[in-house]
């Protein structure tokens, strides 16, 4: 299953890529479950960001490898690859892309995610929709609403 969210932010595409660090992290984290960072490499291919998830009753690892990299003239962008994920959870790609987008950018979030079972990943769906929604108003608190 794949989803794609937009935010146009004031900034440069540049400027915006090279802040995806361990602050921003911290400030996308959702209010639930609640993330505990273990460790944060950074967004190079090669680092790893390991957090474990907190939902009040039972804890959750979540690492991921950064595999990819690009920045071109006109974007830039870096992939997080789920290594070790928490149920029901077997599949995760997400791209963090930066467009230009006139004197500004635009941040796209392009998670492709996988439980194995088609109707689970359709139930999922609003939640991921939901949970990574949030971070529109924290990108534009942050880089500049348009």
């Amino acid at each position: 299953m794949q989803l794609h969210l937009q935010t146009a932010v004031q900034q440069d595409y540049l400027k915006v890529f090279h802040a995806f660090d361990e602050q921003l992290f911290r400030r996308l984290s959702p209010p639930y479950p609640r993330l505990k960072l273990l460790r944060f490499d950074g967004s190079k291919p090669g680092d790893v960001v390991e957090v474990e998830l907190q939902t009040g009753f039972k804890s959750f690892r979540w690492t991921s490898l950064i595999t990819e990299e690009s920045i071109t003239d006109t974007e830039a962008y870096f992939v997080d690859q789920g290594q070790e994920l928490p149920p029901p959870l077997r599949y995760w790609h997400h791209k963090h892309l930066i467009t230009k987008y006139g004197s500004g950018a635009i941040i796209h979030d392009i998670i492709t995610y996988s439980t194995g079972f088609k109707l689970l990943d359709l139930l999922f769906y609003p939640l991921m929709l939901a949970q990574f929604g949030m971070r529109k108003p924290i990108y534009r608190k942050v880089f500049g609403k348009v």
